[in-house]
């Protein structure tokens, strides 16, 4: 019998990597969402409001895995409505997993809840392990109730593992599609100061750690699902440009950014702030990169 794996939020950018990765090694892959589609790839899709208990929790009865990757995009006008919605959507859905697997008969050998690297704030140049201080910003106040609740979440016989995402590059979602496409409009020049740090890693990279998390049965708590080389955003621009064949761009100062920002429904602080995080703990844990560089990494997306 094949081992059963439910994901919450998992029709997304990451969750559509983490689905194929999983069916392919096969694993019964079920999908918690709120608009269910017809596939013909396997995966079964069941709906959840992402709030309150329903018949989704039977499939949660015997799995080997839960991984939780439901929440409103940050990528979004940090309006107080907005960010109520963002915090909200985050720890409802935690709490929703929490109860259901304290009503099944046999819990979820695993729990895998993805939250964010914003956890720490605006670092500056600090490099930030996993036992680095929560920030106090927006986002990070936002890592902190999502953390929390999941924390708090009375699940003994399930092994939990927190992975603090950073940004991730692929092909077919998250901001590099957005990034390539002004590069090669030769708009790719370093933003604001340039000297924030960008804490990136590969798509392929971050399925292999959360497939870690998941079959790797003594890894539990709290990790950093970023690349070993965080860079600044002088850095990222020029290896992007390279990679594109495009020459050396104009910087954008932070005040363009703002207005850029509003005239794509964004948020301007998401480029502007800085992340320079390390992924110790995997790093203890005997990961492996892919992509550790990158350039690497840009010119493997890009070719």
């Amino acid at each position: 019998m094949k081992s059963r794996i439910v994901f919450a939020g998992g029709s997304g950018f990451i969750g559509n990597a983490l689905t194929k990765l999983f069916s392919l090694r096969d694993y019964e892959v079920f999908i918690l969402t709120r608009k269910i589609r017809e596939r013909g790839d396997g995966v079964r899709e069941i709906g959840w409001d992402g709030k309150h208990l329903g018949e989704w929790i039977q499939v949660l009865d015997g799995a080997e895995a839960v991984i939780n990757l439901a929440g409103k995009s940050i990528n979004c006008p940090h309006t107080p409505a907005n960010l109520q919605q963002i915090v909200s959507s985050r720890v409802d859905s935690v709490n929703a997993i929490a109860a259901a697997i304290e009503q099944v008969k046999t819990p979820p050998h695993v729990w895998v809840q993805a939250s964010a690297v914003g956890f720490y704030g605006d670092t500056k140049d600090k490099l930030c392990d996993e036992a680095a201080p929560n920030g106090n910003d927006s986002l990070a106040k936002i890592c902190r109730e999502w953390e929390a609740a999941f924390t708090v979440a009375k699940v003994p016989k399930t092994r939990k593992v927190i992975l603090r995402i950073g940004f991730v590059l692929g092909r077919d979602g998250g901001a590099l599609p957005v990034l390539s496409r002004l590069t090669k409009l030769f708009l790719g020049g370093s933003v604001g100061t340039g000297r924030q740090f960008i804490s990136w890693i590969h798509l392929a990279d971050l399925v292999q750690m959360f497939l870690t998390a998941v079959e790797k049965e003594n890894l539990s708590g709290t990790f950093n699902a970023v690349g070993p080389k965080p860079v600044t955003n002088v850095e990222f621009m020029r290896e992007l440009r390279h990679a594109l064949h495009r020459p050396w761009s104009p910087p954008a100062p932070e005040f363009t950014v703002k207005i850029g920002a509003r005239l794509m429904g964004s948020e301007p602080s998401l480029a502007l702030v800085s992340q320079r995080c390390e992924p110790k703990f995997f790093l203890q844990a005997g990961f492996r990169f892919q992509f550790p560089q990158l350039r690497g990494a840009l010119e493997n997306l890009n070719s």
